[in-house]
């Protein structure tokens, strides 16, 4: 189990907690739950009017709302906000947005009782996964559309995912043997208001390009070895010279990986090329600035992940409860949008690299990888495919965080647009790896070619992707792509 304070959940935690992974909630951070809902019961005793907890929203504000009206004020501010369009979000994915939620209540400054964070913690471990449309939020005033979908599962509304199908929450719940909870003043707003879908996302996809980045640098030597490379442009007093984080470990990763020499190596050591094209000479620099925007992006979303974003915040230690704008999502909407350039442009050189193994012109083996050129037509089409993902990914590294719409009668008057930013993100990574793996076969083919083995430490990659996929004739394209793509995942233990 994976224990949730409100502190400490990771990237790598919560694409485990997608996956299956069932979650803990501790004791000390209950405890602050428990003590910070008393501030909301003493706002009410003394009858104050608070912004959240016996108002209206957003331009209903100065609306106060009659005692005995409370709770349904919280049941029709999530059902009203339970607005949402478009596909689904995937289980997986709806299953990190409820963790991450969980974790931002667990921080104690949302007001809410200890009650609807358990009952949200069981559907997750008993996986009653509410169905959330992926789109509606522009990503400021909180998730709103898509957290007030989460929160429905709780009052037992909206519907639930029973395998494929589709079944009422309340259906849902019972087969779970859950009860539906009666909302209290402040805690549908408690439950909807905070950047957890941009949040979940974005870590998500950080999950993912942490084991996609070394990666891209295994498949690359392999390439470089095909290409019949030097190792000469990773020395290491050039990248000191310029000592960008990011560079300086992608070229270490790239000695590590090459060694000093292998087989292949050998057999050109006295070749006349100089110097290599830039998609192999370069592989430090642009693999590098992808590492420095992933930290980047990654301490963000992290951070994020971590933090309250409510609005109002509840403070225990003053008995204060305070507007702000915590809930606003240019945060993680800019490091989802950073990591999607990112990808954009691990795909686009390894594309180029793609172009050097299947072009005769710039390499030492057959046109398209085959030896039987006419008759067949080798990696040709894959090639294509390559082009086509790359150039779809340049739209999607288009940022989002960039726009907005004003909403909500001109109160929210500069949104994130987060939410997009983080889907198109996820989007992006799924065509890398879609790209990674096309070269990682192109890679393979060309060093069958040459019948000389590459260095040693990329002999395991070699192994895998040779027991995946025997040597190349026209066949069924996609099986290999296929059999690739698992070798893949397997090798570097992909979430």
């Amino acid at each position: 189990m994976i224990r949730l304070d409100g502190q400490t959940l990771t990237a790598a935690s919560l694409s485990a907690i997608a996956a299956g992974e069932k979650v803990e909630l501790d004791a000390a951070a209950l405890a602050r739950v428990a003590e910070n809902r008393q501030v909301i019961d003493r706002i009410l005793a003394e009858k104050r009017v608070v912004y959240g907890i016996n108002t209206g929203f957003g331009q209903f504000a100065t609306v106060v709302i009659p005692e005995d009206q409370l709770a349904q004020l919280q049941l029709n501010l999530i059902r009203s906000h339970a607005a949402g369009v478009g596909e689904p979000l995937p289980v997986a994915q709806t299953r990190a947005l409820m963790a991450a939620r969980i974790n931002c209540l667990l921080k104690a400054h949302s007001g809410i009782r200890p009650e609807p964070i358990h009952l949200l913690t069981q559907c997750l471990n008993q996986n009653v996964v509410p169905v959330i449309p992926s789109q509606g939020s522009v990503g400021a005033s909180g998730d709103l559309a898509p957290l007030a979908h989460m929160a429905l599962l709780l009052v037992g509304e909206g519907l639930a995912w029973s395998g494929s199908q589709h079944i009422s929450s309340a259906e849902a719940l019972n087969q779970a043997g859950l009860k539906p909870i009666q909302l209290q003043p402040k805690e549908g707003l408690a439950l909807i208001n905070g950047t957890q879908l941009i949040t979940s996302l974005g870590n998500l996809a950080v999950a993912r390009l942490s084991k996609l980045i070394p990666l891209a640098d295994e498949i690359a030597a392999l390439s470089l070895e095909a290409l019949q490379g030097t190792r000469a442009a990773y020395d290491p007093r050039i990248h000191a010279a310029r000592p960008h984080p990011g560079q300086i470990e992608a070229a270490a990763h790239m000695r590590e990986l090459l060694g000093d020499t292998s087989e292949i190596a050998e057999g050109h050591k006295d070749c006349h090329r100089v110097q290599d094209a830039y998609s192999l000479r370069c592989l430090p620099q642009v693999h590098g600035v992808s590492r420095d925007a992933l930290k980047f992006a990654q301490e963000i979303l992290e951070r994020e992940l971590n933090s309250a974003t409510d609005n109002p915040m509840i403070f225990t230690e003053t008995q204060e409860s305070r507007s702000g704008g915590n809930f606003h999502g240019q945060y993680p909407a800019f490091a989802c949008d950073v990591l999607a350039i990112a990808a954009c442009d691990l795909a686009s050189i390894s594309e180029r690299r793609q172009e050097r193994l299947v072009n005769p012109a710039y390499s030492d083996l057959p046109a398209f990888l085959t030896q039987q050129g006419g008759l067949e037509s080798g990696f040709m089409m894959a090639h294509v495919t390559s082009a086509a993902l790359v150039s779809e990914m340049k739209g999607l590294a288009h940022p989002a965080c960039v726009d907005t719409i004003p909403t909500s009668a001109g109160k929210e008057d500069h949104v994130s647009m987060g939410p997009i930013a983080a889907r198109k993100l996820l989007r992006a990574v799924d065509a890398l790896e879609h790209v990674l793996v096309i070269e990682a076969r192109m890679a393979l083919e060309g060093v069958r070619i040459l019948g000389r083995q590459p260095a040693a430490n990329l002999q395991p990659l070699l192994k895998r992707l040779s027991t995946a996929c025997a040597p190349w004739q026209d066949r069924l394209m996609y099986e290999d792509l296929e059999s690739t793509k698992k070798a893949l995942r397997e090798h570097a233990k992909l979430p």
